[in-house]
């Protein structure tokens, strides 16, 4: 009688039950990844369809390209965060910036290391750069929440639009957009935080943070052999997609951008095992098997299968059909669920694995609503309630490095969110009046 009751339901609250549940599970700690999964079956089932057919929609979405291009590249991107990571080369990036910086050196290392280990995203990667906060404050006088704040906040200002990012991978395989307008409409919001951070997080400890220390140039060669593997990845994301589309001219636009950045990173890896063969402390690979990489790569394979099986359930154009003759703004929609699961499971691709697919749904039924207003007001509500969510990994992780309260550092927090989210919202209400 139950089951009766939900497949009499409408579509909009079958797909909102559906997501509901995914929430509550990985809340309840089920992986991500296996909630996406079930969540997947569960909205096919609920479309009225027969459990061999959903059965077949799950097999034909496992034999998706994109699916195994996807699990393949993220598995080597998390090679680069071991190598950022590594101490000399980490070290090199903190000696740089002190130099460049001159007088205002540490301050500028305060924003730099995350940035740089925030460039290659890694499963709580803020752990990484907070030892490297931790040093450049040695002997200052700040409260340990204003650490947690400053490490925290500059370790993801690149998560809007960075290529390797997993969020931009599965937003452009979502959105229909350009890669490069999605590039023009996300980098502005780097610019944004960077200055807001600057601002409310390190403009108050300016003077304390001064020195006249100086630092020798004999980090400049490692420098270069840490930053070129980065610039070959993304030259290749970004120029390589036209090109393998002559190759493989019956794929879609996902799969050659897929293959372009897995050329970039074959050839940035092959780079670094070369530079790295007389370093007997590094060596590619051997996380490779570890729990937190195969966490990472199941989750990102559950986007894919859930965005599949929505897209097989036809449940989203019905959906879409029912809010835009209701009374709820179709707007509220699209911020309200990014932001809903940003908050709860604390990632990025766990605001836009179960959202973003929803919201390209209901916009296709309001021309008024273009793709690309849509995905910046989804993106930056998804991403504010990321930065808030106290189960955001790196967040629990700096904070327990600097012993700090779970609630103390968004005293410094939230003047930075709310600068990116009037930003994002200012810029949706742009595009829908200019009508782009």
């Amino acid at each position: 009688m139950i089951m009766d009751f939900f497949l009499g339901a409408s579509p909009v609250i079958k797909i909102l039950l559906v997501f509901s549940l995914i929430l509550v599970a990985n809340r309840a700690k089920v992986p991500l990844g296996i909630a996406l999964v079930f969540g997947g079956i569960s909205i096919d089932l609920l479309a009225g369809r027969t459990f061999a057919i959903v059965m077949a929609d799950l097999w034909q979405s496992l034999g998706k390209p994109e699916l195994w291009l996807l699990v393949l590249n993220i598995t080597l991107i998390l090679e680069f965060g071991y190598f950022m990571a590594y101490k000399p080369n980490s070290q090199s990036i903190l000696s740089a910036s002190r130099r460049l910086g001159g007088r205002h050196g540490r301050a500028l290392s305060l924003v730099l290391m995350p940035a740089a280990i925030g460039l290659v995203p890694m499963p709580g990667g803020a752990l990484f750069s907070a030892p490297l906060v931790g040093e450049t404050l040695h002997e200052r006088d700040v409260p340990a929440s204003w650490k947690v704040a400053v490490n925290y906040w500059f370790r993801h200002i690149f998560e809007y639009w960075w290529p390797l990012y997993p969020v931009v991978i599965v937003t452009l395989s979502i959105f229909s957009l350009e890669t490069w307008q999605f590039f023009s409409l996300q980098i502005p919001f780097t610019l944004v935080s960077l200055l807001s951070g600057w601002f409310f997080l390190l403009n108050r400890h300016l003077g304390i943070l001064a020195d006249e220390i100086q630092f020798e140039h004999k980090e400049n060669q490692r420098l270069l052999t840490v930053l070129l593997p980065i610039i070959f990845v993304v030259l290749c994301t970004l120029l390589l997609p036209g090109i393998v589309s002559g190759f493989l001219p019956h794929s879609s636009a996902s799969v050659h951008k897929l293959m372009a950045m897995f050329v970039g990173l074959i050839i940035s890896l092959l780079l670094i095992r070369y530079t790295s063969r007389n370093d007997s402390d590094f060596s590619l690979f051997d996380n490779i098997l570890s729990e937190k990489t195969a966490n990472v790569v199941f989750t990102l394979g559950g986007v894919m299968i859930f965005q599949a099986m929505l897209d097989s359930s036809s449940l989203l154009p019905e959906a879409g059909k029912q809010l835009s003759h209701s009374m709820i703004p179709i707007e509220f929609v699209i911020a309200f669920l990014p932001f809903l699961a940003g908050i709860v499971t604390g990632i990025a691709i766990g605001f836009a694995g179960p959202s973003f697919p929803l919201v390209v749904g209901l916009i296709s039924v309001d021309p008024s609503i273009s793709q690309a207003s849509a995905l910046v007001l989804a993106f930056t509500m998804g991403y504010i309630g990321m930065m808030l969510s106290p189960v955001h990994l790196c967040y629990i992780l700096t904070r327990r490095y600097f012993t700090a309260g779970i609630l103390s550092s968004y005293t410094y927090l939230l003047p930075c969110v709310m600068t990116v989210a009037g930003w994002g919202i200012l810029v949706h209400i742009f595009l829908r009046f200019m009508g782009w």
